[in-house]
């Protein structure tokens, strides 16, 4: 249930100190994909603490691929509604950072300002690509510790992760390697993306002392894992950055096309949240209510 103005109990803490509090305190923090307001809203009603915000899904959602076209205001908008739909902390993707060291310290503030509790920020260069795609061109090791050091310089309470793609080009050994530069950089936990085997993941965290987030996206590079068995080959963190658009984009299609084959979408009402089940998602009748008990001003005379 929104509880954005009709809320009494809105959080206190930074959104960053709640989510470093609940990587510390555990089980694996599960993180599904929550592209706006509505799905953030859904997700915390089946029990979520935390959310992911996705670069792929925000970029799909508006129409284009994820190649670091967003900018940090883009970015921003989806950060706001989300976060304040849910009062849950949001991890969001921060690509590379949105250019060189300066530019990943606006981004953090800015980030931070529109409610963001954690952040990811990768060691590709641009145009970056999908992690789970081939011919992935990285940065030097340093260049990206100077900006895991100017995320964490900028930052008030953001949680900062470190992500590395340099499992597919460097192997193992280069992935260990840079994920120990960023920790000494100031990096609070690490994300090794496109990891192919349980073997991998496991000797991953054997080697890296730190808090590690898993990425279980569909159609990847990545065997299918639950969060159980992520967390039982160490991780703390786990997301599903695409799953909710992938399968509302599906029943688009379904809605699309019923409607251009019989002249309507009957044939799918069946399927439909009702408006009831939307109004109860979406606090309608508080809302309502609290218009009705707001006293109206009276000028005086």
């Amino acid at each position: 249930m929104s509880t954005y103005l009709v809320g009494a109990d809105l959080p206190a803490t930074p959104a960053g100190e709640r989510f470093g509090a609940l990587v510390r305190r555990g089980p694996i923090l599960r993180m599904p994909g929550a592209y706006n307001g509505l799905a953030a809203l859904q997700a915390k009603a089946a029990g979520f603490e935390a959310l992911y915000l996705s670069g792929a899904a925000m970029s799909a959602s508006m129409g284009l691929p994820d190649l670091g076209i967003l900018t940090v205001d883009d970015v921003c908008v989806f950060i706001r509604q989300v976060s304040r739909a849910a009062q849950l902390p949001v991890l969001v993707d921060g690509d590379t950072g949105y250019g060189e060291a300066l530019n990943v310290m606006h981004m953090v503030r800015a980030f931070e300002e529109a409610g963001a509790a954690a952040v990811h920020i990768e060691d590709q260069v641009l145009p970056k690509k999908c992690g789970h795609l081939n011919d992935k061109k990285l940065l030097p090791v340093e260049e990206m510790a100077a900006k895991v050091a100017a995320a964490a310089r900028a930052r008030r309470h953001l949680y900062i992760i470190a992500r590395t793609d340099a499992a597919a080009s460097e192997g193992l050994d280069g992935a260990v390697a840079r994920a120990r530069r960023y920790l000494e950089a100031g990096a609070d936990a690490i994300f090794p993306e496109a990891l192919t085997s349980a073997e991998m993941f496991r000797e991953f965290a054997r080697r890296v002392e730190a808090p590690l987030l898993a990425n279980m996206t569909e159609f990847g590079r990545t065997p299918y894992f639950t969060a159980e068995e992520f967390q039982a080959m160490g991780y703390r963190m786990v997301i599903w950055p695409v799953s909710a658009l992938r399968i509302a984009a599906k029943a688009h299609e379904r809605l699309y096309a019923a409607i251009a084959r019989e002249g309507g979408p009957k044939s799918l009402i069946g399927e439909m949240q009702t408006r009831q089940e939307l109004y109860t998602t979406i606090a309608y009748a508080d809302y309502e209510a609290l218009d009705a008990s707001i006293v109206r001003s009276v000028v005086p005379r």
